[in-house]
């Protein structure tokens, strides 16, 4: 399973409606970039979040949220992933791709 396509689906939905809304396959999964910047995406069944590095500390004591580092070998600052039990009631996942979307717009588009 490269990507757990209902986590996928209930993000599309939550972006309908954005401009500038992108998918691409990235990170073996599939990755939403708002006006050419990474917003979120789904790697198996967790939810990747971009976010202000400077939140990165803050928003790793929340519930299921771990570092980015699909590598083993050298986390990404400003990127985490959310497993099930963190994004699991609709309006945490709404939580989440809302930070993402808020940081992908914070950036110049590509």
């Amino acid at each position: 399973m490269a990507y757990d396509e209902g986590v996928a689906d209930r993000v599309r939905g939550l972006l309908a409606g954005e401009a500038g809304v992108a998918e691409k396959r990235m990170f073996g999964g599939i990755g939403f970039l708002i006006n050419g910047n990474m917003a979120c995406g789904v790697n198996k069944d967790a939810l990747i979040v971009r976010i202000d590095p400077v939140a990165q500390e803050s928003a790793m004591a929340e519930t299921g949220v771990r570092e980015f580092d699909l590598s083993g070998a050298r986390p990404m600052k400003g990127w985490i992933m959310v497993d099930p039990p963190g994004y699991a009631k609709a309006a945490q996942l709404k939580k989440w791709v809302g930070r993402g979307v808020t940081f992908a717009r914070s950036l110049p588009p590509k």
